[in-house]
């Protein structure tokens, strides 16, 4: 009867040591999960807020960038482009200038020809209608 007496005991021991095994793997759990859990939804919400104006703030700071290196890049071709017209206009009147030097000397050459007379009085009053010689740098029909 020793025996039977011996085996309960034994039995009890191993179930409160099963007990006390749950209760302090219950016990390191709830503070794992207190030191790990997420925010409360307030801190949460709170956190999204900051970042959110903080993702707003960068972007704009970016789109401001962006827009001011686009408008110095149009400031740039604006005046490259202000500048080539000017050249080009300087070498359109240049060019208009030599032609009707060319045209003075071929009616000099051609004085008596009554048909070139009639063209050459033609083109003076197409300048005069037009208001002056540039008029016929720009393009006047003669």
């Amino acid at each position: 009867m020793v025996n039977e007496d011996q085996e309960p005991k034994r039995h009890n021991n191993n179930i409160l040591d099963v007990l006390a095994g749950m209760l302090a793997g219950g016990l390191a759990g709830a503070a794992a999960m207190l030191l790990l859990a997420p925010q409360s939804g307030k801190d949460t919400r709170i956190q999204i807020q900051k970042k959110g104006i903080e993702l707003r703030d960068r972007t704009t700071g970016m789109m401001d960038d962006a827009m001011a290196q686009v408008r110095s890049n149009v400031n740039k071709f604006t005046v490259g482009g202000q500048e080539k017209i000017k050249d080009l206009k300087q070498h359109s009147q240049e060019l208009a200038v030599g032609q009707l030097d060319r045209v003075s000397e071929a009616a000099q050459g051609e004085k008596g020809n009554p048909k070139f007379l009639r063209l050459m009085t033609a083109c003076v009053n197409v300048a005069k209608v037009e208001g002056s010689i540039k008029a016929n740098q720009q393009g006047s029909s003669c």
